[in-house]
């Protein structure tokens, strides 16, 4: 079985995107040339900045999810693997 992904790009405006995919390589690639009319597309080039993998789709799929609701600077915290941040954060965004 082959793994999926969650990944984070860092794009041409310093904004970020999240995704997932079971093929990394191929999809950054994609991003990276414009292939996907959308968010992307019109802040190229992009960079890829995290990327995790997970043995299903609805897993990734999940991660996907949660990561596009977080804020920039808990997303930061997660690319720059600052785990005491990302559970601060986590913390905090309970009592919003």
């Amino acid at each position: 079985m082959n793994p999926f992904f969650v990944y984070i790009l860092q794009c041409a405006d310093k904004s970020y995107y999240a995704g997932q995919t079971d093929d990394l390589e191929v999809r950054i690639a994609k991003h990276d040339s414009g292939y996907y009319a959308g968010y992307t597309s019109s802040r190229l080039p992009v960079k890829l900045v995290y990327a995790a993998t997970f043995y299903s789709r609805d897993e990734a799929l999940e991660v996907e999810r949660q990561i596009k609701k977080w804020k920039r600077s808990k997303k930061e915290a997660l690319i720059n693997e600052n785990w005491k941040v990302v559970h601060l954060l986590s913390k905090r965004s309970q009592k919003d």
